[in-house]
Protein backbone atom coordinates (compact mmCIF):
# COMPACT_ATOMS: atom_id res chain seq x y z
CA UNK A 1 0.00 0.00 0.00
CA UNK A 2 1.33 3.39 -0.79
CA UNK A 3 0.45 6.57 0.58
CA UNK A 4 1.21 9.94 -0.39
CA UNK A 5 0.91 12.68 1.85
CA UNK A 6 -1.41 15.76 1.21
CA UNK A 7 -0.54 18.31 -0.79
CA UNK A 8 0.28 21.79 1.16
CA UNK A 9 -0.17 24.81 -0.84
CA UNK A 10 2.39 27.01 1.55
CA UNK A 11 5.51 25.59 2.48
CA UNK A 12 5.16 26.87 6.31
CA UNK A 13 3.10 25.74 8.75
CA UNK A 14 1.72 27.99 11.47
CA UNK A 15 2.58 26.51 15.06
CA UNK A 16 -1.40 26.44 15.98
CA UNK A 17 -1.63 23.93 13.05
CA UNK A 18 1.17 21.73 14.25
CA UNK A 19 -0.07 21.61 17.28
CA UNK A 20 -3.38 20.73 16.50
CA UNK A 21 -2.40 18.13 14.18
CA UNK A 22 0.10 16.48 17.05
CA UNK A 23 -2.81 17.05 19.64
CA UNK A 24 -5.50 14.70 17.35
CA UNK A 25 -6.08 11.94 19.42
CA UNK A 26 -9.50 10.23 19.51
CA UNK A 27 -10.52 7.74 23.00
CA UNK A 28 -13.20 4.90 22.90
CA UNK A 29 -14.05 1.87 24.18
CA UNK A 30 -13.65 -1.23 21.57
CA UNK A 31 -16.25 -3.95 22.37
CA UNK A 32 -14.89 -7.04 20.48
CA UNK A 33 -16.45 -10.58 20.37
CA UNK A 34 -13.55 -14.07 19.09
CA UNK A 35 -11.15 -11.54 17.91
CA UNK A 36 -7.31 -10.88 18.72
CA UNK A 37 -6.21 -7.40 19.74
CA UNK A 38 -4.10 -6.54 17.11
CA UNK A 39 -6.88 -8.54 14.45
CA UNK A 40 -9.08 -5.97 15.56
CA UNK A 41 -6.63 -2.91 15.22
CA UNK A 42 -5.40 -4.17 12.08
CA UNK A 43 -8.86 -4.22 10.76
CA UNK A 44 -9.92 -0.69 12.35
CA UNK A 45 -6.92 0.55 10.62
CA UNK A 46 -7.58 -0.87 7.54
CA UNK A 47 -10.70 1.27 7.38
CA UNK A 48 -9.50 4.42 9.14
CA UNK A 49 -6.47 4.52 6.49
CA UNK A 50 -4.06 4.99 9.34
CA UNK A 51 -1.41 2.69 10.66
CA UNK A 52 -1.68 -0.14 13.34
CA UNK A 53 0.97 1.14 15.37
CA UNK A 54 -1.33 4.71 16.02
CA UNK A 55 -3.69 2.82 18.22
CA UNK A 56 -2.68 2.45 21.74
CA UNK A 57 -4.19 0.63 24.58
CA UNK A 58 -3.22 -0.65 27.91
CA UNK A 59 -3.44 -4.15 27.57
CA UNK A 60 -4.20 -7.62 25.31
CA UNK A 61 -7.74 -8.93 25.77
CA UNK A 62 -8.30 -12.42 25.03
CA UNK A 63 -9.77 -13.72 21.97
CA UNK A 64 -12.15 -16.24 23.13
CA UNK A 65 -14.23 -14.08 25.05
CA UNK A 66 -16.63 -10.58 24.47
CA UNK A 67 -14.16 -7.85 25.98
CA UNK A 68 -14.28 -4.49 26.13
CA UNK A 69 -11.57 -1.50 26.60
CA UNK A 70 -10.18 1.21 26.20
CA UNK A 71 -8.08 2.38 23.01
CA UNK A 72 -7.05 5.43 21.91
CA UNK A 73 -5.84 6.54 18.23
CA UNK A 74 -4.31 9.79 16.92
CA UNK A 75 -4.94 11.18 13.35
CA UNK A 76 -8.64 10.20 13.58
CA UNK A 77 -11.35 12.82 14.51
CA UNK A 78 -14.58 10.89 16.26
CA UNK A 79 -16.59 11.84 13.57
CA UNK A 80 -14.85 10.06 11.55
CA UNK A 81 -14.46 6.94 13.74
CA UNK A 82 -18.22 7.09 14.31
CA UNK A 83 -18.91 7.08 10.79
CA UNK A 84 -16.81 3.01 10.31
CA UNK A 85 -19.19 1.98 12.92
CA UNK A 86 -21.42 -0.16 10.61
CA UNK A 87 -19.06 -1.77 8.72
CA UNK A 88 -17.02 -2.83 12.02
CA UNK A 89 -19.90 -4.33 13.10
CA UNK A 90 -19.72 -7.11 10.15
CA UNK A 91 -16.29 -8.12 11.71
CA UNK A 92 -17.58 -8.52 15.55
CA UNK A 93 -16.52 -5.05 16.72
CA UNK A 94 -18.64 -2.63 18.29
CA UNK A 95 -17.12 1.34 19.10
CA UNK A 96 -18.57 3.15 22.08
CA UNK A 97 -17.80 6.22 24.07
CA UNK A 98 -16.34 8.46 21.04
CA UNK A 99 -14.01 11.30 22.38
CA UNK A 100 -11.44 13.70 21.88
CA UNK A 101 -8.47 13.30 24.45
CA UNK A 102 -4.80 14.57 24.84
CA UNK A 103 -2.56 11.52 24.45
CA UNK A 104 -2.07 8.03 23.87
CA UNK A 105 -2.35 5.12 26.52
CA UNK A 106 0.54 2.97 27.65
CA UNK A 107 1.10 -0.57 27.84
CA UNK A 108 0.56 -1.12 31.54
CA UNK A 109 -1.70 2.20 32.61
CA UNK A 110 -4.31 -0.45 32.92
CA UNK A 111 -5.65 -0.59 36.96
CA UNK A 112 -7.90 -3.80 36.94
CA UNK A 113 -10.15 -6.03 34.78
CA UNK A 114 -13.81 -6.75 35.35
CA UNK A 115 -15.48 -10.31 34.69
CA UNK A 116 -18.44 -11.72 34.13
CA UNK A 117 -18.10 -15.70 33.64
CA UNK A 118 -20.53 -18.36 33.40
CA UNK A 119 -19.51 -22.03 34.30
CA UNK A 120 -21.55 -24.75 32.98
CA UNK A 121 -21.35 -28.71 33.02
CA UNK A 122 -21.10 -28.57 36.89
CA UNK A 123 -19.80 -31.60 38.62
CA UNK A 124 -17.30 -32.94 41.76
CA UNK A 125 -14.47 -34.22 41.42
CA UNK A 126 -14.12 -38.01 39.99
CA UNK A 127 -12.66 -38.50 43.57
CA UNK A 128 -14.93 -36.33 45.97
CA UNK A 129 -18.22 -38.05 47.28
CA UNK A 130 -18.42 -36.68 50.96
CA UNK A 131 -20.23 -33.03 50.12
CA UNK A 132 -23.36 -31.59 48.08
CA UNK A 133 -22.09 -30.11 44.81
CA UNK A 134 -23.26 -26.70 45.81
CA UNK A 135 -21.66 -26.76 49.27
CA UNK A 136 -18.31 -28.01 47.88
CA UNK A 137 -18.26 -24.86 45.25
CA UNK A 138 -19.25 -22.30 48.13
CA UNK A 139 -16.73 -23.84 50.24
CA UNK A 140 -14.17 -23.43 47.27
CA UNK A 141 -14.57 -19.90 46.34
CA UNK A 142 -14.99 -18.44 50.33
CA UNK A 143 -11.71 -20.19 50.42
CA UNK A 144 -10.07 -18.53 47.59
CA UNK A 145 -11.69 -15.37 48.51
CA UNK A 146 -10.15 -15.36 52.08
CA UNK A 147 -6.28 -17.16 51.10
CA UNK A 148 -5.97 -15.64 47.90
CA UNK A 149 -4.23 -17.59 44.68
CA UNK A 150 -1.27 -17.87 43.33
CA UNK A 151 -0.63 -14.97 40.84
CA UNK A 152 0.73 -16.92 38.05
CA UNK A 153 0.50 -15.95 34.09
CA UNK A 154 -2.50 -17.97 32.46
CA UNK A 155 -2.40 -20.43 29.48
CA UNK A 156 -3.43 -17.57 26.91
CA UNK A 157 0.05 -16.03 28.02
CA UNK A 158 1.82 -19.50 26.14
CA UNK A 159 -0.90 -20.57 23.72
CA UNK A 160 -2.89 -23.04 24.98
CA UNK A 161 -3.11 -26.19 23.49
CA UNK A 162 -0.47 -25.48 20.34
CA UNK A 163 2.47 -27.68 19.32
CA UNK A 164 4.79 -24.36 19.76
CA UNK A 165 4.33 -22.05 22.54
CA UNK A 166 5.11 -18.28 22.71
CA UNK A 167 7.96 -18.82 25.52
CA UNK A 168 9.79 -20.96 22.80
CA UNK A 169 9.58 -18.31 20.47
CA UNK A 170 11.20 -15.89 22.69
CA UNK A 171 13.90 -17.80 24.13
CA UNK A 172 15.06 -18.16 19.84
CA UNK A 173 15.05 -14.18 19.84
CA UNK A 174 16.76 -13.93 23.23
CA UNK A 175 19.12 -16.25 21.98
CA UNK A 176 19.31 -14.07 18.57
CA UNK A 177 18.38 -17.38 16.47
CA UNK A 178 16.43 -15.37 14.20
CA UNK A 179 15.77 -18.35 11.23
CA UNK A 180 14.91 -20.78 14.08
CA UNK A 181 12.31 -18.10 15.60
CA UNK A 182 10.60 -17.75 12.43
CA UNK A 183 10.60 -21.28 11.88
CA UNK A 184 8.71 -21.54 15.19
CA UNK A 185 6.50 -19.21 14.52
CA UNK A 186 5.22 -20.95 11.74
CA UNK A 187 5.03 -24.27 13.22
CA UNK A 188 1.73 -25.49 12.44
CA UNK A 189 -1.05 -27.54 14.52
CA UNK A 190 -2.21 -30.72 13.89
CA UNK A 191 -5.09 -29.80 11.79
CA UNK A 192 -5.95 -29.19 8.30
CA UNK A 193 -7.32 -25.81 7.44
CA UNK A 194 -5.95 -23.11 5.15
CA UNK A 195 -3.66 -21.85 7.54
CA UNK A 196 -1.97 -24.67 8.87
CA UNK A 197 -1.28 -25.70 5.08
CA UNK A 198 0.27 -22.61 4.21
CA UNK A 199 2.33 -22.86 7.84
CA UNK A 200 3.52 -26.61 6.21
CA UNK A 201 4.55 -24.90 3.09
CA UNK A 202 6.46 -22.27 4.56
CA UNK A 203 8.65 -24.60 6.50
CA UNK A 204 8.86 -27.22 3.23
CA UNK A 205 9.68 -25.00 0.75
CA UNK A 206 11.01 -21.11 1.97
CA UNK A 207 8.53 -19.52 -0.36
CA UNK A 208 7.20 -16.51 1.12
CA UNK A 209 5.40 -15.38 -1.45
CA UNK A 210 3.59 -18.59 -2.14
CA UNK A 211 2.77 -18.92 1.53
CA UNK A 212 1.44 -15.61 1.39
CA UNK A 213 -0.90 -16.29 -1.37
CA UNK A 214 -2.61 -19.34 0.54
CA UNK A 215 -2.70 -17.65 3.80
CA UNK A 216 -6.04 -15.77 4.97
CA UNK A 217 -6.54 -12.27 5.21
CA UNK A 218 -7.07 -12.34 8.62
CA UNK A 219 -3.30 -14.00 9.71
CA UNK A 220 -2.30 -10.54 10.15
CA UNK A 221 0.94 -10.80 12.05
CA UNK A 222 1.94 -13.78 9.97
CA UNK A 223 1.38 -11.21 6.33
CA UNK A 224 3.50 -8.74 7.95
CA UNK A 225 5.97 -11.28 8.70
CA UNK A 226 6.21 -13.01 5.03
CA UNK A 227 6.07 -9.77 3.01
CA UNK A 228 9.27 -8.99 4.63
CA UNK A 229 10.65 -12.21 4.20
CA UNK A 230 9.70 -12.57 0.18
CA UNK A 231 11.63 -8.81 0.06
CA UNK A 232 14.80 -9.51 2.24
CA UNK A 233 14.49 -13.63 2.00
CA UNK A 234 14.86 -16.15 4.75
CA UNK A 235 17.99 -15.88 6.19
CA UNK A 236 19.45 -14.13 9.52
CA UNK A 237 19.11 -10.50 8.53
CA UNK A 238 15.93 -11.48 6.09
CA UNK A 239 14.68 -12.59 9.77
CA UNK A 240 15.66 -9.49 11.27
CA UNK A 241 14.06 -7.20 8.69
CA UNK A 242 10.78 -9.84 9.33
CA UNK A 243 10.94 -9.77 13.23
CA UNK A 244 11.01 -5.99 12.40
CA UNK A 245 8.05 -5.36 10.18
CA UNK A 246 4.93 -6.22 12.64
CA UNK A 247 4.94 -4.16 16.07
CA UNK A 248 7.02 -3.69 18.58
CA UNK A 249 4.57 -4.82 20.86
CA UNK A 250 3.79 -8.18 19.67
CA UNK A 251 7.86 -8.74 19.48
CA UNK A 252 8.07 -7.86 23.05
CA UNK A 253 5.32 -10.22 24.08
CA UNK A 254 7.23 -13.12 22.61
CA UNK A 255 9.77 -12.06 24.73
CA UNK A 256 7.95 -10.82 27.68
CA UNK A 257 6.27 -14.86 27.22
CA UNK A 258 9.46 -16.57 28.04
CA UNK A 259 9.98 -14.38 31.17
CA UNK A 260 6.88 -15.22 31.91
CA UNK A 261 7.43 -19.29 32.21
CA UNK A 262 10.36 -18.58 34.22
CA UNK A 263 8.34 -16.34 36.46
CA UNK A 264 5.81 -19.44 36.94
CA UNK A 265 8.27 -21.56 37.55
CA UNK A 266 10.15 -19.33 39.91
CA UNK A 267 6.79 -19.27 42.07
CA UNK A 268 5.76 -22.63 42.00
CA UNK A 269 9.59 -23.74 43.04
CA UNK A 270 9.03 -20.76 45.89
CA UNK A 271 6.43 -22.12 47.54
CA UNK A 272 7.52 -25.79 47.54
CA UNK A 273 10.86 -25.44 49.49
CA UNK A 274 9.59 -22.69 51.58
CA UNK A 275 5.43 -22.51 51.86
CA UNK A 276 3.59 -19.71 52.74
CA UNK A 277 6.52 -18.45 55.80
CA UNK A 278 8.36 -15.32 54.58
CA UNK A 279 11.89 -16.40 54.88
CA UNK A 280 15.51 -14.63 54.84
CA UNK A 281 16.27 -13.47 51.40
CA UNK A 282 13.38 -12.75 50.40
CA UNK A 283 11.82 -9.74 48.51
CA UNK A 284 8.85 -8.10 49.72
CA UNK A 285 7.35 -4.51 48.75
CA UNK A 286 7.00 -2.20 51.42
CA UNK A 287 5.62 1.04 51.68
CA UNK A 288 8.51 1.88 54.40
CA UNK A 289 10.41 1.94 51.57
CA UNK A 290 10.18 4.69 49.50
CA UNK A 291 6.22 5.49 48.25
CA UNK A 292 4.08 4.64 45.23
CA UNK A 293 5.95 7.26 43.32
CA UNK A 294 9.47 6.40 44.08
CA UNK A 295 11.14 3.94 41.40
CA UNK A 296 9.70 0.04 41.62
CA UNK A 297 13.99 -0.98 42.47
CA UNK A 298 13.55 1.02 45.44
CA UNK A 299 10.64 -0.12 47.03
CA UNK A 300 12.07 -3.46 46.85
CA UNK A 301 13.45 -4.82 50.29
CA UNK A 302 15.39 -7.99 51.07
CA UNK A 303 14.02 -9.71 54.21
CA UNK A 304 16.64 -10.08 57.01
CA UNK A 305 17.23 -12.40 59.94
CA UNK A 306 15.77 -10.74 62.08
CA UNK A 307 12.89 -9.42 60.18
CA UNK A 308 12.10 -13.41 59.57
CA UNK A 309 11.81 -14.02 62.88
CA UNK A 310 9.45 -11.17 63.70
CA UNK A 311 7.38 -12.06 61.43
CA UNK A 312 7.56 -8.69 60.15
CA UNK A 313 6.47 -9.58 56.48
CA UNK A 314 3.07 -11.38 55.30
CA UNK A 315 3.14 -13.69 52.17
CA UNK A 316 1.44 -10.88 50.20
CA UNK A 317 3.80 -8.58 50.27
CA UNK A 318 6.38 -11.31 49.03
CA UNK A 319 7.49 -10.67 45.17
CA UNK A 320 9.32 -12.84 42.08
CA UNK A 321 11.32 -10.83 39.80
CA UNK A 322 10.08 -10.64 36.11
CA UNK A 323 13.76 -11.39 34.36
CA UNK A 324 15.81 -8.39 33.14
CA UNK A 325 19.13 -6.43 33.00
CA UNK A 326 17.53 -4.07 35.89
CA UNK A 327 16.16 -6.73 38.67
CA UNK A 328 17.51 -8.16 41.69
CA UNK A 329 17.02 -11.64 42.86
CA UNK A 330 16.21 -13.23 45.58
CA UNK A 331 19.39 -13.85 48.50
CA UNK A 332 18.00 -17.43 48.97
CA UNK A 333 17.94 -20.51 47.36
CA UNK A 334 15.03 -19.06 44.71
CA UNK A 335 18.12 -16.54 43.83
CA UNK A 336 20.21 -19.46 43.53
CA UNK A 337 17.36 -21.22 41.46
CA UNK A 338 16.92 -18.30 39.13
CA UNK A 339 20.58 -18.19 37.89
CA UNK A 340 20.45 -21.77 37.19
CA UNK A 341 17.54 -22.07 35.10
CA UNK A 342 18.79 -19.35 32.49
CA UNK A 343 22.18 -20.96 32.52
CA UNK A 344 19.81 -24.05 31.12
CA UNK A 345 18.28 -21.94 28.31
CA UNK A 346 21.47 -20.56 27.43
CA UNK A 347 21.31 -17.49 28.98
CA UNK A 348 23.30 -17.39 31.89
CA UNK A 349 25.20 -14.18 30.10
CA UNK A 350 22.09 -12.49 28.52
CA UNK A 351 21.97 -8.58 29.02
CA UNK A 352 17.89 -8.99 27.99
CA UNK A 353 18.40 -6.74 25.06
CA UNK A 354 17.94 -7.56 21.27
CA UNK A 355 19.32 -4.54 20.02
CA UNK A 356 18.42 -5.93 16.31
CA UNK A 357 15.14 -6.41 17.05
CA UNK A 358 14.74 -3.05 19.37
CA UNK A 359 13.82 -5.19 22.63
CA UNK A 360 14.88 -4.06 25.77
CA UNK A 361 13.88 -6.02 29.20
CA UNK A 362 14.82 -4.11 32.17
CA UNK A 363 11.89 -6.64 34.27
CA UNK A 364 9.91 -6.18 36.85
CA UNK A 365 8.62 -7.68 40.51
CA UNK A 366 5.41 -9.51 40.98
CA UNK A 367 3.37 -10.55 43.61
CA UNK A 368 3.44 -14.23 44.53
CA UNK A 369 -0.15 -14.25 45.90
CA UNK A 370 -2.94 -11.75 44.93
CA UNK A 371 -6.82 -12.04 46.15
CA UNK A 372 -10.39 -11.60 44.61
CA UNK A 373 -12.37 -8.33 44.86
CA UNK A 374 -16.01 -7.39 44.43
CA UNK A 375 -16.99 -11.22 44.20
CA UNK A 376 -20.36 -12.00 44.04
CA UNK A 377 -21.90 -15.67 42.50
CA UNK A 378 -25.26 -17.49 42.79
CA UNK A 379 -26.28 -20.47 40.55
CA UNK A 380 -28.42 -20.68 37.58
CA UNK A 381 -30.54 -23.40 35.96
CA UNK A 382 -31.67 -24.11 32.50
CA UNK A 383 -35.34 -25.44 31.66
CA UNK A 384 -37.32 -24.98 28.97
CA UNK A 385 -38.58 -21.36 29.86
CA UNK A 386 -34.70 -20.42 30.13
CA UNK A 387 -32.44 -19.78 32.82
CA UNK A 388 -33.09 -18.81 36.20
CA UNK A 389 -31.68 -18.14 39.49
CA UNK A 390 -31.53 -21.54 41.30
CA UNK A 391 -32.91 -20.60 44.61
CA UNK A 392 -33.18 -24.63 46.09
CA UNK A 393 -30.24 -25.81 48.36
CA UNK A 394 -30.38 -29.11 46.12
CA UNK A 395 -28.70 -27.92 42.86
CA UNK A 396 -29.07 -30.48 39.77
CA UNK A 397 -25.86 -31.05 38.22
CA UNK A 398 -27.33 -31.68 34.82
CA UNK A 399 -28.38 -28.30 34.29
CA UNK A 400 -27.14 -26.01 36.74
CA UNK A 401 -24.63 -23.30 36.15
CA UNK A 402 -22.70 -21.10 38.39
CA UNK A 403 -22.40 -17.15 37.44
CA UNK A 404 -19.41 -15.74 38.53
CA UNK A 405 -18.39 -11.53 39.01
CA UNK A 406 -15.21 -10.02 40.18
CA UNK A 407 -12.19 -7.76 39.95
CA UNK A 408 -8.49 -8.52 39.51
CA UNK A 409 -5.67 -6.46 39.89
CA UNK A 410 -4.20 -5.42 36.28
CA UNK A 411 -1.73 -8.36 34.81
CA UNK A 412 -4.22 -11.25 37.09
CA UNK A 413 -5.45 -13.83 34.94
CA UNK A 414 -9.03 -15.06 35.65
CA UNK A 415 -8.30 -18.98 34.24
CA UNK A 416 -5.57 -19.11 37.19
CA UNK A 417 -8.38 -18.05 39.35
CA UNK A 418 -10.69 -20.14 38.10
CA UNK A 419 -8.35 -23.29 37.78
CA UNK A 420 -7.88 -22.35 42.02
CA UNK A 421 -11.39 -22.65 42.78
CA UNK A 422 -12.14 -25.39 40.56
CA UNK A 423 -9.10 -27.94 41.23
CA UNK A 424 -8.36 -28.51 37.32
CA UNK A 425 -6.74 -26.69 34.19
CA UNK A 426 -9.03 -25.27 31.69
Amino acid sequence: MVRFREKSWSRKRSAADCQEKQDLYTGFILRKENLETLEAISYLSSELGVLPSDFSYTGIKDKKAITYQAMVVKKVTPERLKEIGSKIEKRGMKVYNIHSVCQHLRLGQLKGNHFDIIVRNLKRQSNDSSADLKERICEAIESVKTKGFVNYYGPQRFGHGQNIQTDQIGLALLNEEMVKAVKLFFTPEDTDDPVNQAKRYFLQSDDAKGTLAMLPEFKVRERMLLRALNRYGVNHEGCIRGWLSIPHSMRIFYVHAYCSKIWNEAASFRFMIYGSKVVEGDLVLSEEHGDENSPLSDRVHVVTAPEESANIYAIHQVVLPMVGHSIKYPCNEVGQWYHERLAKDGLQTCKFRVSALQLNTPGCYRHILKYIHNLSYHFLEDNEKGIKTEEDSHLNESKASLLLSFDLDHSCYATVCLTEIMKCDL
